[in-house]
């Protein structure tokens, strides 16, 4: 029984890295005849708005398909789409009626923005999955709905191309690009929120009407800041999406579609190697971290012969026996290996090595939709996040052994991944795209996850005390410095808005935007101005 509750935290651990994200927030267009409308000749098109009530034999499996499993919602309706003209009925019934509006693409949110008991209407996306290249706009769309396992499939077997997006192949591509969007080939080719084309929204003006825009970043499109919103502003804020079109900047109408978007490498050397806790004291454990981050300092550089290379190094409770890493190799066999055992070695310099090491070398396809582990739809998490400029601090690294061995709790699911950072998506400005962590070496998931709603408080009580105690000099939260640089919005955690737990003095919205939240605001007033689309952690218009 210790050995099965050990592999399911390292499962559950596993597979929250880097694919989780938001529902979708906002999106796209209805101005403008788009591919994904057409239907093929002899098929009807698709049924909708579904309208599903507490009635409805389908509503069971509506309501509770959100991954974090903490918040169960009990909505009036939940609309199921299949097109955006059936978004734009829905949300107008809803807008029209005065009910609160979420919208839920992938199910991959950590809070309650969906299944919040306010929450009256559910915009369900799961019914608009298209991904296709669009010869009009010349970028290849992708609807709201599809998993990234989809954009992955779809892309590289039509085209032989790809997004850098996340490590978890069901994610819903609505949330996850509007987070900014990162994988296991961010170092390599930066973030997917860099290769976002245009964006089709669903929005409420001031009179109540909705209608669907198209926003692109044409720096003359008269919609461009509504397409910034999208590129790092997270979900809900602005109305709902429904349509993503992809290239890369600097391509144009006379590049063929195979090359509008980075080719992913032919294979992957995919990793799994644990650190047994056994026999490891605080010194060792001090000696693996800190090697660690010296690993992410050194290589983290916009042009690094190690950009290849993206681990999830998840540091666990002592009584989950050991840690663990999971990662994958983006480069040519042969180098491949040697960036792996490279590595490895830096992270073990001075102390134990990998009590264990699995590895095999995919197809970059079949890596990319394996994924990180198993599905987590029935665990109960909670989540953190933050990003490291630099290495932790030796004072945080003796608050994260402290939190990791202590023995007032029998917390097993309490962890901290260390996510290798930076590379290509430190080469674009913070103002850029509202995306405005660009110069970090680490991205960091404080997670806590367990199966018996009785041991939430425990759970809950852990990792608010690590988070705390790990950022004590800044008030509890990282607030952007030397060290810490903020965190990440597709990761949400309402305490940052709490001031129990955040006595900064920073504003949360700080804490997620920076120096670009002004700017979202004066979007949040020309978009939603009657604030229809809005949660716990949603930008607010601007004074």
């Amino acid at each position: 029984m210790e050995d099965q509750t050990r592999r399911n935290v390292l499962r559950a651990a596993a597979v929250t890295g880097a694919g989780m994200a938001l529902p979708v927030g906002a999106a796209a267009a209805a101005e403008e005849q788009a591919p994904g409308r057409r239907h093929q000749p002899g098929c009807a098109p698709p049924r909708g708005p579904v309208r599903v009530g507490p009635d409805d034999p389908r509503y069971g499996h509506l309501v509770t398909r959100g991954a974090a499993n903490r918040f169960r919602g009990r909505p009036e309706t939940v609309y199921v789409a299949g097109s955006t003209e059936q978004v734009v009925s829905a949300v107008q019934e809803a807008a029209r009626a005065g009910t609160r509006i979420a919208v839920r693409s992938g199910g991959h949110c950590f809070e309650d923005f969906v299944d919040h008991p306010d929450v009256q209407t559910v915009i369900d996306l799961s019914g608009m999955t298209q991904v296709c290249f669009d010869p009009v706009r010349h970028a290849f769309a992708v609807e709201a709905g599809a998993t990234l396992g989809e954009v992955f499939r779809r892309l590289y077997l039509g085209w032989g191309v790809t997004v850098p997006a996340g490590y978890c192949p069901e994610v819903g591509a609505g949330g996850h690009v509007l987070g900014g969007g990162y994988g296991p080939l961010c170092r390599l080719l930066g973030l997917v929120a860099d290769y976002l084309y245009a964006v089709e929204v669903v929005v409420v003006d001031r009179t109540g009407t909705a209608r669907a825009v198209v926003a692109t970043r044409e720096p003359s499109d008269p919609n461009h800041d509504l397409w910034w919103a999208h590129t790092g502003g997270g979900g809900g804020n602005f109305g709902v999406v429904t349509r993503y079109w992809f290239r890369t900047t600097g391509t144009t109408r006379s590049t063929p579609p195979e090359r509008l978007l980075p080719a992913p490498p032919a294979t992957a050397l995919t990793f799994r190697a644990e650190w047994a806790w056994q026999g490891m004291d605080r010194a060792a454990f001090t000696r693996m971290v800190d090697n660690h981050g010296r690993w992410a300092e050194r290589h983290s550089g916009i042009d690094s012969d190690r950009a290849p290379v993206y681990s999830e190094f998840v540091l666990l409770r002592r009584a989950a026996g050991s840690h663990l890493m999971i990662g994958q190799i983006a480069a040519e066999p042969g180098t491949d290996e040697r960036l792996l055992k490279d590595h490895l070695g830096a992270i073990s310099a001075g102390v134990a090595g990998p009590s264990s090491l699995d590895k095999q070398r995919l197809p970059w396809l079949s890596a990319a939709l394996r994924g990180p582990g198993d599905k987590v739809g029935d665990w109960h998490l909670k989540i953190k996040s933050a990003y490291l400029r630099r290495r932790f601090t030796d004072r945080q690294t003796a608050a994260l052994y402290r939190h990791l061995t202590r023995k007032d709790t029998d917390v097993v699911g309490g962890s901290v991944s260390l996510n290798t950072y930076g590379g290509r998506v430190n080469a674009v400005a913070p103002a850029a795209t509202a995306m405005a962590q660009r110069d970090a070496v680490l991205k960091l998931s404080y997670l806590a996850s367990w199966k018996d709603q009785a041991e939430e408080p425990a759970h809950l009580a852990w990792i608010r005390a690590c988070y705390r105690d790990l950022y004590a000099d800044t008030g509890g939260v990282p607030v952007p410095g030397e060290v810490n640089d903020g965190a990440f919005i597709n990761y949400p955690d309402t305490d940052l808005a709490d001031p129990k737990w955040n006595t900064s003095g920073t504003p949360w919205q700080t804490l997620y935007y920076k120096g670009n939240y002004t700017r979202l605001q004066r979007v949040k007033g020309r978009w939603d101005p009657r604030g229809v689309f809005r949660h716990a952690l949603s930008i607010s218009k601007a004074d």
